[in-house]
């Protein structure tokens, strides 16, 4: 049985298909609704930051953390890289970013992007889409939308350049997996919205999307928890922990 029994009460897909081939392995679940993306976002803002020359490296550039700054996790609360970004999920240095990059390029490249429903309006009446449209605001995206782009970014399918996708792998962060497999992914995880379209805190949702890979064979994933009632524990770990425990016996030759 897979681990997803301890999300019983969730709203859950599971998508995971070849790279190559798209065989899908294991679909379940409504696949084609779409969501807000949260920190899975950071992956495409990556590729957007090397592309614009905004981002340098996997350590440039070092922004330095500011008192004015929302940095609930004390690992914010420092000056921070590329890699820490994704590793430890820093949604200040996305917005350093986006402010940088500026509203008219990041819509071009969400356009260019294909990704989701491509509206970055934001919150309404807030005018903060440049750096809240993916936080459980208006850019939305299903898990097989999610597929889609991380296939187009493994095979250099973006319209951005070799060293925007070849960098935007070495931040992944990665986790070890049973037979020589590596998985290379990122959570995101927010709050479900109310009907009057507000953030709904008694129902989260958590995603973990990336890829598996073992020489030359990669294997795409998305899971997407919607909680159907209130939890203490974080959706996106959870998701997490449970793709991780049940990607080994679905990627087995």
């Amino acid at each position: 049985m897979l681990a997803l029994a301890g999300a019983a009460r969730a709203d859950t897909c599971t998508l995971v298909t070849e790279l190559d081939t798209g065989r899908v392995l294991k679909r379940e679940g409504d696949c084609e609704r779409r969501n807000s993306p949260a920190s899975t976002f950071k992956v495409p803002l990556s590729v957007m930051g090397y592309d614009a020359g905004i981002l340098k490296d996997e350590d440039e550039p070092a922004w330095p953390y500011k008192p004015e700054y929302k940095a609930w996790n004390e690992a914010w609360r420092k000056t921070i890289t590329p890699r820490p970004w994704l590793r430890d999920s820093v949604v200040w240095y996305s917005h350093v970013l986006t402010r940088e990059m500026g509203m008219e390029r990041f819509r071009r490249y969400v356009d260019a992007f294909q990704y989701g429903n491509r509206d970055i309006g934001g919150d309404k009446g807030k005018a903060n889409g440049l750096t809240h449209a993916w936080l459980s605001s208006s850019l939305q995206i299903s898990p097989v939308e999610q597929i889609g782009f991380l296939r187009r970014l493994l095979k250099g399918e973006l319209p951005v350049s070799a060293k925007a996708h070849d960098m935007t792998l070495a931040v992944m962060p990665t986790f070890p997996l049973p037979d020589g497999w590596t998985a290379h992914a990122k959570t995101g995880s927010g709050f479900q919205p109310s009907r009057d379209g507000s953030p709904n805190r008694e129902r989260q949702f958590g995603w973990f999307v990336g890829w598996a890979q073992k020489g030359e064979r990669r294997i795409l994933f998305a899971r997407l928890i919607r909680d159907e009632r209130k939890e203490t524990s974080v959706a996106s770990f959870r998701a997490r922990d449970s793709l991780l425990a049940d990607l080994p016996a679905l990627i087995a030759d």
